[in-house]
């Protein structure tokens, strides 16, 4: 599987938070909020991103958090929305694998993601590993799994 080294600039963004088991209902979290930045003429030059924000071997299935955000420019001005929170993506150092967006592939992905990590000698840092969604998400069906490395 190919990887490169990325930095990823710290980014704000607008955000849905889901609590619960991961699985099924965080592609729905995904559809609302394209909904919502489709409503807000967002979605055409953004980029999306899915993060699970614990990990389900240390945290019940209950109360596991899955956030997916999209990227707001510092100017934007986020209207009050129940439904929507605002927050930062805070960058740094990442290494990044583009795959198919099917579930076969990303699950696939996630098994090999760990030993190659282990093979070239990085180390996972505490921010949570993220899914990248940038362009024509239909006609171009790739997504970058970004893993934060020290």
């Amino acid at each position: 599987m190919e990887s490169k080294i990325e930095i990823i600039p710290k980014q704000r963004i607008a955000f849905m938070r889901r609590t619960g088991p991961y699985g099924r209902e965080n592609m729905q979290v995904m559809e609302r909020l394209k909904k919502w930045a489709t409503e807000k003429s967002l979605l055409q030059s953004a980029t999306i991103f899915a993060i699970p924000q614990d990990n389900p071997k240390k945290t019940s299935p209950e109360n596991c958090r899955f956030d997916v955000g999209i990227t707001l420019s510092e100017e934007y001005l986020l209207q009050e929305d129940r439904a929507i929170r605002e927050g930062w993506i805070s960058g740094g150092k990442y290494v990044v694998y583009n795959i198919n967006h099917t579930a076969k592939d990303i699950a696939k992905a996630y098994k090999a993601i760990f030993p190659d990590l282990n093979k070239h000698g990085y180390q996972i840092t505490n921010k949570p590993i993220m899914e990248r969604y940038t362009g024509d998400m239909y006609n171009h069906p790739y997504c970058d799994i970004c893993v934060p490395v020290k």
